[in-house]
C-alpha cells in the first residue's frame, strides 16, 4: 500500500521556457489548423503577444521537469502497475511563447478502491508565469493496480 503520510508533500518545483518552435510542431501534431496557435502574425492580429499555448500543452510542460519520475521515486511506485488515470485543467490567464513559466506539483491525496487492488495518487500543480500571476492549476491522478491488495 501507498503511505498516504505522503498527501500534502511538495514534489521538486521548476521552470520552463515556453519556445515558439515546440508550440507550433505541438499544433501541427495534434491536427490544429487555427493559424493563431502556429503563425505569430495571426496571434498578434488575435491580439496576443506570442503564440498562446494551446490547453493541453502545459501537460506536455509538465513532463520538462528535471525528474519526470519524481513522483514514483518518492512513493516508490513501479511504473509497470502505472496506468493513467485523469487529467484536468483550470486556466487562469494565457500563456505564450517567451513566457518562463514555474511548475509546482503536491501530493495532493492517495486513496485506494477495491479492497486496495486499485490505488490513486492525485497530483496538483500550481503554473505560475514569470511575474507570479496564475496561469493554471493541472490534476494528475495516476492509478496503482495492486493485485495483492485485495487480498491483505
Amino acid at each position: 500500500m501507498i503511505d498516504t503520510s505522503h498527501i500534502g508533500a511538495a514534489l521538486p518545483a521548476f521552470e520552463v521556457e515556453v519556445e515558439r518552435g515546440r508550440l507550433a510542431l505541438f499544433a501541427k501534431a495534434i491536427g490544429q489548423t487555427d493559424p493563431l496557435y502556429s503563425d505569430l502574425e495571426a496571434a498578434r492580429a488575435a491580439g496576443h503577444p506570442d503564440l498562446p499555448v494551446p490547453p493541453t500543452f502545459l501537460f506536455c510542460l509538465e513532463m520538462d521537469a528535471p525528474d519526470p519520475a519524481a513522483l514514483r521515486k518518492r512513493l516508490d511506485i513501479d511504473i509497470a502497475r502505472v496506468l493513467h488515470g485523469e487529467q484536468r485543467f483550470r486556466y487562469h490567464r494565457p500563456a505564450h511563447a517567451g513566457d518562463r513559466l514555474r511548475f509546482e506539483p503536491v501530493i495532493a491525496d492517495i486513496y485506494a478502491k477495491k479492497g486496495g487492488a486499485l490505488e490513486f495518487v492525485v497530483r496538483d500543480t500550481r503554473v505560475s508565469n514569470q511575474h507570479g500571476e496564475a496561469v493554471a492549476d493541472l490534476r494528475c491522478v495516476t492509478v496503482v493496480r495492486n493485485p495483492q491488495g485485495a487480498e491483505s
